[in-house]
């Protein structure tokens, strides 16, 4: 069977940003507000963070539902584990995910400073100096067969993209403007010279793009 990579449920303002300027340990998303960015998947029944069965099981949760499902292994940038720059200062804090982080997988942060890997719960976070093709493989070979998901953020997915190595992404265009941050597109027509997209509505705002590659 075909492992495949996979971006689920990336969440994108109106005008392609993933992220504003000014990370912080206090502010995750920079200048952007995740309480807007994110509030489709908040509201859902299944949120990928979070505890379920509180919320709607209409269109945008039958996409939260899917978040899990086959994925043995993750890829991130450094950004999404933290907001720390340069070699780490720190070897004793270990993310922003807390002592139960949401993966359940091995999980590859790209990064030009590696550091020892280290397990929390059922997660084990690994930290990789390398191109996307070889840090894909040892995802792959990590995931035992199954799936990999490509969490983001912006540029790793680019990154990737760029690579021709991403087989389908599910995106989310939040009603919400941002300005400036880490970008993921200008418009979502720019990836269709290689893949198949559909678009769909919702009734909470926000437009599911679903891409599969050609």
């Amino acid at each position: 069977m075909t492992q495949l990579l996979r971006v689920q449920n990336f969440t994108v303002s109106s005008d392609g940003f993933g992220a504003g300027e000014g990370q912080s340990l206090e502010k995750p998303f920079g200048h952007a507000d995740p309480g807007k960015l994110l509030a489709w998947a908040f509201a859902t029944d299944h949120p990928p963070v979070g505890p379920s069965g509180r919320g709607s099981r209409g269109l945008d949760d039958y996409f939260t539902r899917d978040y899990a499902r086959n994925i043995g292994a993750e890829i991130m940038g450094r950004n999404k584990f933290g907001p720390q720059r340069g070699p780490w200062q720190d070897h004793e804090w270990q993310g922003w995910w807390g002592d139960e982080p949401p993966f359940h997988t091995p999980v590859f942060v790209m990064t030009h400073h590696t550091r020892p890997s280290f397990t929390l719960s059922d997660t084990t976070f690994h930290f990789v100096d390398d191109d996307p093709a070889t840090v894909l493989a040892r995802a792959k070979e990590a995931a035992r067969g199954r799936d990999v998901r490509l969490g983001g953020g912006a540029t790793v997915i680019r990154q990737f993209l760029d690579a021709g190595l991403v087989d389908t992404l599910h995106v989310v265009v939040a009603p919400t403007k941002l300005g400036s941050g880490a970008r993921l597109w200008e418009s979502p027509d720019e990836l269709l010279d290689r893949f198949h997209q559909d678009v769909v509505p919702s009734p909470s705002g926000v437009t599911h793009h679903l891409f599969w590659r050609k």
